[in-house]
């Protein structure tokens, strides 16, 4: 009984070098997009002096911007819910890890939220070659203001889907061929491709350069992998304290 106690009570954890290097390789891809100077040939490519011919069409403003936005609010505060009374999978996932996946999706919302109320850049549909006033200035120049009514970088759409990939990653962490491991992995390719749809639909809408849904998906993926290494942490000490106190000699009456 004991044993079988310590070893539901053991957190499983993914190689670090894994997480660093994957972080260190997205963030290399980042960078070199943003030398590149793609944002604005992405932009100029689905607007013009008019503005841009999309911004009010019907698929990308109501069902992929408005309706999008109301479903990613459902799906968290049913995550929240189900921290008490899970249901369907989650029933089978141990309710620290179920605080784990709540958790790291508020963390990597506020972050995006806090960055962008921080930013001073504007949307690209606020740029004078797009109709607008502001004059384009990188998101890196900060405290540097474009002319525009700013905060719009990082892309706060974007995080209602990257978000959500705090809820693989302690599948991720399990061992090759489980059930778990093949279900987060599945999460995580859904997961990605609803951020980067809900990007590009604003992309083309002029509400976000490319590199803004990029980032979103960066600092989410680092905002949810740190919150990850602290409830390993957590539960590495709780089963520590555990398996000492199992392991204590019981004292005679």
């Amino acid at each position: 009984m004991n044993n079988r106690i310590l070893a539901s009570s053991s957190p499983a954890t993914a190689p670090l070098h894994a997480w660093r290097v994957t972080t260190l390789l997205m963030l290399g891809c980042l960078l070199a997009w943003d030398a590149s100077g793609l944002d604005l040939s992405v932009m100029a490519g689905v607007g013009s002096a008019a503005g841009f011919p999309l911004r009010e069409q019907w698929w990308l403003e109501t069902v992929l911007h408005s309706a999008a936005r109301q479903l990613a609010l459902v799906v968290f505060v049913g995550l929240w819910l189900m921290v008490w009374r899970p249901v369907g999978v989650f029933r089978h996932t141990p309710r620290m890890e179920r605080v784990e996946m709540v958790v790291g999706v508020t963390a990597a919302l506020l972050t995006i939220s806090g960055l962008k109320r921080l930013s001073l850049t504007s949307c690209p549909w606020e740029l004078q070659s797009f109709g607008g006033l502001a004059t384009y200035v990188s998101h890196w120049q900060w405290g540097v203001t474009d002319g525009g009514s700013g905060g719009c970088f990082p892309g706060g759409h974007a995080s209602s889907a990257f978000a959500f990939v705090a809820l693989v990653l302690p599948g991720l962490a399990r061992g090759p061929g489980t059930a778990q491991r093949r279900l987060a992995l599945w999460t995580l390719t859904g997961v990605v491709l609803a951020g980067l749809v809900l990007g590009g639909a604003q992309t083309l809408r002029g509400a976000h350069y490319p590199s803004h849904t990029l980032w979103t998906g960066w600092i989410c993926w680092v905002v949810v992998s740190l919150n990850h290494a602290l409830f390993v942490s957590i539960r590495g000490q709780r089963a520590a304290g555990l398996q000492k106190r199992l392991s204590a000699p019981i004292r005679e009456q």
